[in-house]
């Protein structure tokens, strides 16, 4: 069941991409607001109760829905499935911006590009230089597509062969979201730092197994062994879990990543530095593309060999 709700959200997502206003996202959003309002007292234990009703919440609430429509019939359990998946999951959230800015570069139009990527940052990048432009465009897709594809997959394996169903997907995307949110936007009236402070370290723990998944994957389709020497030699202050997929997927497709990765909803520094490794070029775009896709392949190859491993 799982192996066909991913592949039905996945081409639903490619034929019908959600809106970047849709009413189920500015839920989500309006969800988290509001906890974060009324239960951030400003302790410890309260930031960490605000970001449990949060993020724990929504997942349970998926988990028990699940399991009803599970009881009443397989078939509507397979359809609220999917359909969690496909608001969970989302190629099309992140990749327009990054073929706008690939197709504007092809075009030779430069400054269409500069104005794409601080569209996608949120921040101002008429000043940077053609090779940090690149590597910008590099980064975000790279982290984008783990956040909005990888992490949402893993996590949602896990937690849906305890029979959780969909709760793991919910889980990701909450806990990515709360993380960004809580820590870009200004603290309203009643907030506090400790519920800040709780999604951070929330949001590194629930991400710690999914993007050490994604940069092994991102390792065995690119050069395998210049991704993993590169994940070898993280510099130790640098060992967030942006930089753990960075370094692999500087090796993965031979190129120089480094830097900070502004409006990505981390402050980790993810900079490498060796003989083998080559400043970004445009050709290093579609190269990141291939990656992607190739990786969306192996993990459709490998929930297809375990569902007909199941059924041998």
């Amino acid at each position: 069941m799982s192996f066909f709700a991913i592949l039905l959200a996945l081409m639903l997502d490619q034929a019908k991409p959600l809106g970047r206003h849709n009413p189920i996202h500015e839920g989500m959003r309006s969800w988290a607001r509001w906890t974060r309002q009324t239960l951030d007292a400003g302790q410890s234990h309260h930031g960490w109760l605000t970001w449990a009703l949060a993020v724990l919440g929504p997942a349970l609430a998926a988990a028990v829905v699940y399991g009803v429509l599970w009881a009443i019939h397989g078939l509507l359990a397979f359809v609220w499935l999917t359909f969690t998946l496909y608001l969970t999951l989302g190629f099309r959230q992140f990749s327009h911006h990054f073929t706008a800015i690939r197709v504007a570069l092809e075009s030779g139009d430069e400054a269409g590009a500069r104005a794409a990527l601080a569209r996608w940052k949120g921040g101002e990048v008429a000043e940077l230089p053609r090779e940090e432009l690149l590597r910008q465009a590099i980064e975000h897709a790279v982290v984008a597509a783990h956040r909005h594809v990888f992490g949402v997959l893993v996590c949602f394996v896990v937690l849906a062969a305890f029979g959780l169903g969909p709760a793991g997907a919910v889980l990701y995307r909450m806990a990515e979201h709360v993380s960004r949110r809580w820590q870009q936007t200004a603290p309203m009236a009643g907030d506090s730092d400790a519920s800040r402070q709780a999604a951070l370290t929330g949001w590194h723990w629930i991400d710690f197994l999914p993007v050490r998944v994604t940069a092994l994957a991102f390792a065995v389709v690119g050069n395998f062994e210049e991704a993993i020497a590169n994940w070898r030699q993280e510099r130790p202050a640098s060992a967030g879990n942006d930089a753990v997929l960075l370094a692999a997927t500087a090796g993965a497709i031979n190129v120089r990543l480094g830097g900070q990765l502004a409006g990505a909803g981390s402050a980790d520094d993810a900079g490498w530095e060796g003989a083998s490794s080559r400043a970004p070029q445009l050709a290093h775009l579609a190269s990141v593309v291939g990656l992607v896709w190739r990786s969306v392949l192996l993990w459709l190859l490998l929930l297809a060999l375990g569902m007909l491993a199941r059924f041998w």
